[in-house]
This record gives structure tokens, C-alpha cells and sequence, in this order.
């Protein structure tokens, strides 16, 4: 099965963003910590903000023909 170059780059940017979810879940449990539910929500976001993970921003103007997905 093969996906075009726009639902590849998702796909990576899904596996990156639970790796390191999964990091910082296994981080918390070797270091023993116990947190809140705000704290690990926090964590996660910062885990998730520093990957290097491109923003598109949406187009003003779109082209009758153009498809976007």
C-alpha cells in the first residue's frame, strides 16, 4: 500500500508525536514520580511542542481545480 506524499508526512509526524509521548510516560515511570493530571498534561505538551514538526498554514486563496486533503 503506498500514500501520497501528504498522508506519508502524517503518518510520520503521528509516530513522532507518540514516541515521545511514550517517552515522557516512561520517563515519569523510572523516575517514580507521581503527577496530576494538569502536570502530565503539561509534560505532554511540552514533549510534543519540541519536535520539529512543520505548521501549515491554510491558504487565502484556493483554486476551483486545486484539491486540498
Amino acid at each position: 500500500m503506498s500514500f501520497c506524499e501528504h498522508c506519508e508526512g502524517q503518518r510520520f509526524d503521528r509516530a513522532q508525536v507518540l514516541r515521545a509521548l511514550r517517552a515522557t510516560r516512561k520517563g515519569l515511570q523510572t523516575q517514580g514520580r507521581v503527577c496530576g493530571g494538569d502536570e502530565a498534561l503539561a509534560l505532554a505538551i511540552q514533549a510534543v511542542h519540541a519536535l520539529e514538526i512543520p505548521h501549515l498554514e491554510p491558504f487565502d486563496q484556493v483554486a476551483e481545480d486545486e484539491v486540498i486533503h
